[in-house]
Parts: C-alpha cells; structure tokens; sequence
C-alpha cells in the first residue's frame, strides 16, 4: 500500500506540473508572444513530437531497465525545463524559437515519464487494475486542476514564480518514484532494442479489442487534443478576449469534469462493458465538443467543457483499463507505450490540423469539423469492430487473434 502512495505522490505531481505547463505554454506563445494560429499549432506540435519519436523506446527501456528508474530521471529533466524559461524571461530574452527548446525538453521528458508510470502501475494494483487507474486518474486530474488554479496566478504574480513552483513541486515527484521498490529486472532473455519494438506491436495489434482502442486514440489525438491545446486557447483569445486565468478556467472545468466522472466510478465499482462504455463516452464527448462550438457566451462554453470532461473522465478510464488488463505482465511497459504513443503521436498532426484550420475557417468553426470527424470515428468503430460487445464471454474466447 505504501508503494500505491508513493506511485500516487509521483503520477500526483506530474500531472500538477502539467497542468501548470498547460496554461503557461499556451498564455506565453498565444498572449505574451502573441504569434498566429499556425505558429501556435507549430508550437504545440513540438512539444508533443518527441512523444511520437521516443515513446516507443521509452516503453522498451522501461521493461529493461524498470518503469522506476526511467521515471525517476526523466521527471528530473522535466523539473529542470521550467527553469530555463525563468532564466529567459528573468534576462527578457523570451523568443518563439527559446519555447520551442523548451518543448522539446518537456517532450522529451513526458515520452519517458509516460510508459514507465503506467508500466508502475500494475505492480503496485495488487490485482485491483481498474480501481487502481480510478484513483490514480482521480489523483491525476485533482492535481492537475490545482496546477491550472497556480498557473491562473500569472497575470497577477507574474509567471517567474509560477515556473519557479513548477519545478519544485516536479523535483518532490522524482523523490515519491524514487520510494517505490524497485523490481529485479529479468537479464536472461533481453531482446534488442528494435526487436522488443516490434514485439510490443504484435502484442498490441494481435488482440482485436487494444487494436480498436489504438485506432480511436489516434483519432483522439488528432481530432481532440489538436482542439484542446491550439483551437480552444485561439478561441479564448480571439473571441472571448481571455487571459491567463480565463485559460485556466478552461482547462479546470474541463478537468473537474474528468474527476466528477472518476469519482462516480469509484461509487458504482468495476465496469464490465468497457468498450461499449468507451465507444459511447467518446461519441456524446464529440457531439457536446461540437455544441461547445456553438455557444455563445464564455459562460456557457466553459460548462459545455465542463460536461466534455465528464465524457472524457470515462473514456479515459475504459480505455486505459483495457490495455492494462490484456497486456502480458513482461510487455506491459511497451503495450502501454503504444497506448501513448497512438495518442501523443497523432497529436503533434492534430495540433498542425487545428492551427492550419483555425488560420482558414476561424476557431469556432474548426472545432466543430474536428468534433464532426471524431463524432463520425466513433460511428465507424461502433458498428465495424467487437469492441461495443467486448466483455461478453463469447467475445472474450475469441479475443487474440
């Protein structure tokens, strides 16, 4: 149980982090540098890419080497990053290129932190996994909306103690990793790098219902977390005229949606239809992403990310779930980074998508095209795949193959 805590005070304190990164990043390139739409797609993008490029290996090393250790040193890069954007703006030499490093340092870092947490996991459920990703999700987005409250601080305390508090509160996460017992890796059998790659992708894509979770992953990245880290901080500058603490509430309304949803979970136990509740979580999250496109009021559209996050909260849930509970327990490290990778890879293509359509059309139609696309994915995923009966027992025999 103690492992669990500790696992907790290091997932915790990433995602706080996080989500002061989240509103910082967005505040510094979309309102302090004041760059266009494609540049801030550009922007995005690059602190995504290193997830594509490097997930996949992070998740190899993480079963080689064990998810502790490799989450312990690229969370000490992560807590490191935020004090390079504080040295640049204490001296006034904050550019686009200069956030660009930065992105790519946090990247690099979140590629990393990514497979070997959820590689943790597992070992400290103690058989319970769906309880355990409820909680540690219910942690992650709690923390998260605490991050959004000190980054909403910006305009009035200014962002050098902001950035400051970041990496403090990064530097206790290595601390709370490094408490956790670390698990004798097995030297015996170690395959090569490109080979332990191509493993983790016959595992994934040899089991029918992870292949489907793959697919509207990609979907996810490219179609909503494009619309939430370029398309929604456009359209809280250009038509709503936001600051940072408007782009704040944003991104905590959308998350306390997300934990109100976890905690709900928490309340009724363990869910058995996990596609069927995945496919139909996502499906109304695009229909209210594209109500979200309509409102008019800053009011109203920050309920309607409100209720987004509720769908979210269990999309995220089930789909994760999935992937932990089919992946073999030597190959959960990599199963887990194709989890992530199908996600924060297609992201950086999301974030260019939404910036490119933001520049065309303007922020409130673009995100109604991307929630139409989605809404339509999920359709397709609906009717021609078995994830929407898996959990059935005749699903279930014919699983692998």
């Amino acid at each position: 149980m103690r492992s669990l805590h500790y696992y907790m005070l290091g997932t915790g304190t990433w995602f706080m982090g996080y989500g002061i990164q989240s509103v910082m990043f967005a505040w510094l390139v979309t309102m302090v540098l004041r760059e266009s739409p494609e540049m801030v797609g550009l922007a995005q993008m690059t602190l995504l890419l290193p997830g594509m490029l490097l997930i996949l290996v992070a998740g190899s090393y993480s079963d080689r080497f064990g998810g502790r250790r490799i989450a312990m040193a690229a969370q000490s890069v992560g807590a490191l990053a935020p004090i390079l954007l504080l040295a640049l703006l204490w001296f006034d030499q904050l550019s686009f290129s200069t956030m660009l490093v930065y992105a790519v340092l946090m990247g690099c870092a979140q590629a990393f932190v990514t497979p070997a947490r959820d590689g943790l996991l597992n070992q400290v459920a103690e058989g319970r996994v769906q309880r355990t990703v409820m909680l540690t999700s219910m942690v992650q987005f709690g923390l998260q909306m605490l991050g959004f409250l000190i980054a909403s601080l910006a305009d009035n305390i200014g962002p050098l103690v902001i950035l400051a508090t970041q990496s403090l509160i990064l530097a206790v996460g290595v601390l709370g990793f490094g408490r956790i017992p670390q698990v004798k890796m097995s030297r015996s059998a170690t395959p090569a790098l490109l080979q332990s790659v191509i493993e983790g992708a016959r595992t994934v894509f040899s089991s029918k219902s992870m292949r489907m979770v793959v697919l509207q992953n990609v979907a996810m990245g490219m179609f909503f977390m494009g619309s939430y880290i370029v398309t929604m901080p456009l359209l809280v500058r250009e038509v709503y005229n936001g600051s940072a603490q408007d782009l704040a509430f944003m991104n905590g309304a959308n998350s306390f949606g997300l934990v109100l949803t976890i905690l709900l979970l928490l309340r009724i136990g363990d869910i058995r239809r996990l596609g069927r509740a995945l496919i139909l979580s996502q499906g109304l999250g695009a229909a209210v992403l594209g109500c979200a496109a309509l409102v008019q009021g800053f009011s109203i559209f920050v309920m309607a990310l409100f209720f987004w996050g509720v769908c979210g909260g269990l999309a995220m849930t089930m789909s994760r779930t999935i992937m932990q509970e089919q992946a073999p327990d030597e190959q959960r490290g990599r199963v887990m980074s194709f989890y992530s990778f199908s996600f924060m890879g297609s992201g950086p293509i999301g974030a260019l998508l939404s910036g490119y359509l933001v520049e065309q059309v303007g922020p409130q139609t673009a995100l109604l095209i991307c929630a139409g696309i989605m809404l339509l994915v999920m359709v397709i995923v609906g009717f021609r795949s078995s994830l929407w009966k898996l959990g059935e027992p005749e699903v279930a025999a014919a699983e692998v193959g």
